[in-house]
């Protein structure tokens, strides 16, 4: 069964976090998510293969980390966290969010150049409104506790039941005040996407 991608919906948002209690940190921290609505072609029954949903959807991966990172407002080489995920209507199963894994993720690794971290995820079933909690963690290692996190995503008309969401979320920096130990940035020396 073939995939079209049926964009009913765009949406990008950006937060600038100043301040979380205690001293003025030396910079904001930039926090920015982009969610595509797209039709689910595969809601209302069982289709066996789905993958082809996979192939069809790498140039909306494309299109929306580039917003991203347009929205986050820096080069690429100043985001150190990112995330995906993906939201069902419930005339769909989970499966068909499992189709974002590549085409999202992919996306904002090209983008960025050499991020070696696999890109943390998360996928359910709902109804429009529902939000969508994303995790994040450092774009090079996986174990850097500084930049564990998660970006909430909500669009209030989305995704009706035979819809899919699909979001991407970027980070310039981690947590304001991280303070936790651990793996940190400037340690990173493995270069296997953890350590």
């Amino acid at each position: 069964m073939s995939f079209d991608v049926a964009i009913r919906k765009l949406v990008t948002h950006r937060e600038e976090i100043r301040h979380e209690f205690g001293p003025k940190p030396d910079r904001p921290v930039a926090v920015a998510w982009s969610a595509a609505i797209i039709a689910n072609p595969y809601a209302g029954g069982y289709v066996e293969d789905v993958q082809a949903g996979m192939e069809a959807l790498k140039p909306l991966g494309d299109e929306m980390a580039a917003a991203l990172l347009k929205a986050l407002d820096c080069p690429a080489d100043r985001v150190e966290a990112y995330g995906k995920g993906s939201l069902v209507g419930i005339d769909g199963e989970l499966e068909h969010g499992a189709l974002w894994h590549v085409p999202g993720g992919y996306a904002m690794r090209r983008l960025l150049g050499n991020a070696k971290a696999i890109v943390p995820s998360s996928k359910k079933v709902g109804v429009a409104g529902t939000s969508l909690d994303v995790p994040i963690h450092h774009i090079n290692a996986a174990y850097v506790r500084s930049h564990f996190s998660t970006v909430t995503v909500q669009v209030a008309d989305a995704p009706r039941a035979r819809e899919l969401m699909f979001a991407l979320a970027m980070t310039d920096g981690g947590r304001i005040h991280a303070r936790m130990g651990g793996l940190t940035q400037d340690q990173i020396s493995v270069g296997d996407g953890q350590r």
